[in-house]
C-alpha cells in the first residue's frame, strides 16, 4: 500500500513546521523570524468603543491586520504631533489591511473578534507615539461601532 504521509496521523516534526494558536484574551505574539513577528489579538475590554482613549502610530514600521473572525473596525488618523482627523475602515474577513508607517490607528473588535497582526518584532513603546482622542473622535468611534456592530454596542 502506497502512503503519502498525510494519511499518517503522527505530528509533523517542528523542524518542518511550527503551529501556533491563541484563544486567550488580548494580544499575543506567536512567531518571530528575522525582523518580523506575527501575533493574534482577540477581543479585550480595553478595545471596546467606549474605552478607547488613545491611538498609536509606529515610527519605524507598517503594521498589517487581517480579520480572522468576528467583526472589526480600524480607525485611522492623520495629524502631525497629535491626532486630528479620524477615519473608520470596516474590516472584511481575510482581507489584508496594511496601516502605513506613522499613521495613527486603533481597532475595535466584536466580542468574538480576532485579528492577525504582522509587524517588525522591535515595535514597542520606544518607537511608538500615542495621542489622546478628542471628544469628537470618541463620539465617532461610538457611532460607527453602534452602526456596524449594533448587536455588540447598543448601549
Amino acid at each position: 500500500m502506497l502512503m503519502f504521509g498525510w494519511e499518517n496521523k503522527m505530528a509533523i516534526d517542528e523542524k518542518l513546521l511550527e503551529m501556533h494558536e491563541f484563544t486567550g484574551i488580548g494580544y499575543q505574539p506567536l512567531v518571530y523570524f528575522n525582523s518580523w513577528r506575527v501575533a493574534i489579538m482577540n477581543f479585550i475590554d480595553e478595545i471596546q468603543p467606549g474605552r478607547i482613549e488613545t491611538v498609536e502610530r509606529h515610527r519605524e514600521t507598517d503594521e498589517v491586520f487581517v480579520l480572522l473572525k468576528g467583526k472589526g473596525i480600524l480607525f485611522l488618523g492623520d495629524g502631525e504631533s497629535v491626532l486630528e482627523g479620524l477615519y473608520p475602515q470596516v474590516m472584511g474577513p481575510g482581507k489584508i489591511y496594511n496601516v502605513k508607517q506613522n499613521v495613527w490607528h486603533s481597532v475595535v473588535l466584536s466580542r468574538d473578534g480576532s485579528v492577525l497582526i504582522i509587524e517588525n518584532q522591535d515595535t514597542a513603546r520606544m518607537n511608538t507615539d500615542y495621542s489622546p482622542i478628542l471628544p469628537r473622535h470618541h463620539q465617532l468611534i461610538l457611532d460607527v461601532a453602534r452602526r456596524e456592530q449594533p448587536e455588540e454596542w447598543e448601549n
